[in-house]
């Protein structure tokens, strides 16, 4: 009677410890769900890209006050980043994530490409310098260097954070019709 007592006590102990993992996991879940759609609704993006701070970003109320944009790369770049494995899987219409980048020029600022970097105003920006190869060893073509003057409806964007970052020394000016929203810093580790 004992062992029958035992074997029982054991099968409802492991039935017992199945429904809280199950619950567990269930909440876990439901609480990581929840956040994102609170996050989605609120305008709070995440990034954990090397090319800008990790943190929380938020969406601006207007362009003017945004100091960054997120945008889905033009044809050619955006297969050339896609298959690079630049971006992961996402809901651009390529398949991939957009990209954030910092904007570095606005309209009517001057912009010169060269092999030191990027200059927006006379003002060299620092980690701007296009590399010939990406961190793979492939090749890597930059934007034809020269002098600019950006277009209505167009920014300039870069990542003076990362030398790496694939920004507008490869693709140049991001157009309008590319961007998905305007963000802010909200709560970044630098």
């Amino acid at each position: 009677m004992t062992g029958q007592l035992r074997v029982n006590w054991n099968r409802q102990s492991q039935s017992h410890a199945g429904w809280a993992i199950s619950l567990l996991v269930l909440a876990f879940g439901g609480g990581t769900l929840t956040l994102a759609l609170v996050a989605a609704w609120t305008g709070v993006r995440l990034n954990d890209s090397p090319s800008m701070p990790t943190g929380l970003y938020v969406r601006a109320s207007s362009e003017s006050s945004s100091t960054l944009v997120v945008f889905c790369p033009a044809e050619p770049f955006a297969k050339l980043s896609l298959e690079r494995g630049y971006r992961s899987r996402g809901n651009c219409p390529d398949g991939a994530e957009p990209l954030a980048k910092p904007i570095v020029a606005r309209p009517g600022d001057t912009v010169e490409l060269s092999a030191l970097g990027i200059t927006v105003n006379g003002r060299l920006l620092a980690n701007t310098a296009p590399l010939v190869k990406d961190s793979a060893g492939r090749p890597l073509s930059h934007w034809p260097f020269g002098g600019y003057v950006v277009a209505p409806g167009a920014v300039w964007v870069a990542s003076s954070y990362s030398p790496r970052s694939f920004d507008s020394r490869y693709f140049g000016p991001v157009e309008a019709s590319q961007v998905r929203e305007h963000v802010r810093r909200l709560l970044t580790a630098r």
